[in-house]
């Protein structure tokens, strides 16, 4: 079993056998895409160390020791299959996500082939790349233990049911508010900004629509914060932010 979430956190996590954060390598040239998937997934708990190159990426997984790998099939060194091949071959074992702009039914049996495990398209969005490494972490049932459940005050978020619940009375919930919600609740009492939200829940080059954010915010308000003290509120000019409900938080 998992260490409990430290109180007022909620933090749901995959964590190794031994109870440590996952390590997770991600290898991309592109230094601004590389940081939003380690920011992305540090926010999941996990330790994270990137690479912008093949070589790099070699070298990298012999000292860090990762759980998983985040690769780019597109490097300026070398291929993320010639990568892959030298891994295997040096006996690293970790699931491999790839990242390709491609996306025929060719490099996609290469890419397993090659000894991959699953792999995202670019454009891809950020909530659908940490939902394929969870998935491929899960799979690993002998090298990590589960906590899915996100708990906040009297809101409970259910990761395996994908159901939430406030004070017992189940909410239903779409997909991209699910995501949200669980965005805010695993950073519980942080505020955070539109720009954050966007690169989270949404496609990473989404454009900057920030109304969208204010949009969904205002659904889960309706369904959240109905009938009871209100958890998700907005610091004018930063963000927004949920926590325990006022009531709570004096109890």
């Amino acid at each position: 079993m998992s260490a409990p979430s430290s109180p007022g956190t909620g933090l749901a996590e995959l964590r190794g056998a031994d109870g440590r954060p996952l390590r997770v390598l991600i290898v991309d040239d592109e230094p601004t895409l590389a940081e939003l998937v380690s920011m992305a997934l540090r926010y999941e708990g996990w330790k994270t160390h990137t690479a912008g190159d093949g070589g790099s990426a070699i070298a990298a997984a012999r000292t860090f020791r990762p759980d998983a790998i985040v690769l780019d099939v597109m490097l300026p060194d070398m291929d993320g299959l010639q990568v892959l091949r030298q891994l295997r071959s040096g006996g690293e074992e970790a699931p491999v996500l790839f990242l390709t702009a491609r996306d025929s039914v060719e490099d996609r049996i290469a890419g397993l082939t090659a000894g991959g495990d699953d792999y995202v398209t670019k454009p891809f969005s950020l909530q659908e790349l940490v939902l394929r490494l969870r998935g491929l972490m899960r799979r690993a049932h002998d090298t990590v233990s589960m906590d899915t459940q996100v708990v906040v005050g009297d809101l409970v978020l259910n990761e395996d049911s994908r159901e939430v619940t406030r004070a017992g009375k189940l909410i239903g919930l779409t997909a991209t508010e699910f995501e949200l919600l669980r965005y805010l609740m695993v950073n519980s009492k942080r505020v955070l900004s539109k720009a954050q939200i966007l690169d989270r829940v949404w496609n990473y080059d989404f454009g900057g629509q920030a109304n969208i954010v204010e949009l969904y915010i205002s659904y889960l308000r309706k369904k959240i914060d109905a009938d009871h003290p209100p958890m998700i509120h907005t610091k004018r000019g930063f963000g927004y932010v949920l926590k325990p409900a006022t009531s709570e938080t004096a109890s």
